[in-house]
Order: C-alpha cells, then sequence, then structure tokens
C-alpha cells in the first residue's frame, strides 16, 4: 500500500484540522461539517496529482489552447453518516463523479469494548474498471473500511483505489497494509498517537458523525 502522509509539511489543511479537533469550535455543528468538507477539497487536490489525465484542446474567444483533463472514470464512495460531509469536499472538486454510499458501524454484542462491524444500507455506482475513491473521516481499528472494501468489491474490480482519511491511528494503518491489496493508495491527513481501550484515537476528536450531525440512540 502507497502511504501518503499530508500533514507533514505546514498548510492551509493543518489550521483546518486543528479546528476540527479544538471543543470550543465542537460546539458548532455547522462550522465542524465545513471544516470536514474543506479538508475534503484539500485532500482532493492532492489526490488528483496521482489520477490519470489526458490531452484536449479548448476552444477560446481567441483561439485554441491545449491542456489536459481527468482520463479517470471517478466514483466517490463515503461511509455513512460521518463520511458525508468529507464525501460533499470530494464531489466539489470531481464534479463528474459518479457516487456510493454505504453504512458501516460497531455492533456491540454485550454491550463491552468487543465489538464487530455490520455492513447495512448500499447504494453504489459501478465501480468496475473504474477509480474508486473511499472516503471516511476516522481511521481507527480499520475494520470499517476493509469491511466496506469487501463488500465493494461484491460489485466489481475498480481499476484504482484511494482511500481518504482525515485523522489515522498506527493500527488502524498496520491492519489496512495486512489487509488490503498493495496497489492501494491510503491518503491521511493527521497521524495520531495511539487507540484507547475502547478503540477509539488518541488524542483524536471523538465521534466524527455525532459532531457532524448530532448525537445518536
Amino acid at each position: 500500500m502507497q502511504i501518503h502522509y499530508l500533514s507533514e509539511k505546514n498548510s492551509i489543511l493543518n489550521h483546518f484540522l486543528g479546528e476540527i479537533r479544538a471543543v470550543n469550535v465542537h460546539k458548532d455543528a455547522m462550522r465542524f461539517r465545513r471544516n470536514i468538507e474543506r479538508i475534503g477539497e484539500i485532500m482532493s487536490y492532492e489526490l488528483s496529482q496521482q489520477l490519470k489525465y489526458e490531452s484536449i484542446e479548448i476552444q477560446t474567444p481567441l483561439g485554441i489552447k491545449e491542456t489536459t483533463k481527468i482520463a479517470d472514470k471517478i466514483v466517490i464512495c463515503s461511509i455513512l453518516r460521518a463520511g458525508l460531509a468529507m464525501h460533499l469536499g470530494f464531489l466539489n472538486y470531481f464534479d463528474q463523479a459518479e457516487n456510493g454510499f454505504i453504512s458501516a458501524y460497531r455492533h456491540h454484542p454485550v454491550n463491552d469494548d468487543n465489538f464487530e462491524i455490520r455492513v447495512e444500507y448500499q447504494a453504489i455506482a459501478d465501480i468496475n474498471n473504474k477509480c474508486l475513491l473511499l472516503v471516511d473521516p476516522m481511521l481507527a481499528t480499520g475494520q470499517s473500511i476493509v469491511a466496506v472494501y469487501n463488500k465493494l468489491m461484491e460489485h466489481g474490480n475498480p481499476e484504482t483505489i484511494h482511500i481518504a482519511v482525515i485523522i489515522a491511528a498506527p493500527e488502524g494503518i498496520a491492519y489496512l497494509e495486512k489487509q488490503l491489496p498493495e496497489n492501494c493508495h491510503l491518503w491521511i491527513g493527521a497521524l495520531d498517537e495511539k487507540l484507547n481501550e475502547h478503540s477509539y484515537i488518541i488524542p483524536g476528536l471523538g465521534d466524527a458523525g455525532d459532531l457532524a450531525y448530532g448525537i445518536k440512540l
């Protein structure tokens, strides 16, 4: 797996990463969602440098200009519900992309720290021979992304796969490296310290879905 760490050099990305972590910003759900969307846009730009392009000619009012356009057929797939705001950021840049939505959540059978990932709702575009962008704000254990990846592979075989996460734990990265093919690209906004005993990212930011859309039952 090819891993890209985007916060290793200072940019506006780090500014937004700081804001989504700050407890005083958490009081403003709209700002939190907008910052997640902005980060999705920044990650889209960085990721776009790895895509395929083709040469084209553009007719301007005064002549012809040679340039390039994206040749990949892109499908953006987000993991519900936390991935929705990030999905919008990617769609703002890849506005001609097809889209997919899939749910994955931690199910605690006996209400302790042990859980299994359940993948239920799915609305998936055709991904066969296309460029799949799988987006989710948080990479904790990695089990959700792997479960979703396995479900998506039932629908076809993408030509390329890019996984974009905003905050990641080392344990989740190691799990993806073991479970996913080598030709995957993993894009990481920020690498955090570790997982705690409940498998939440430390220092992290809390529950991205709750902060964006309210506390669930």
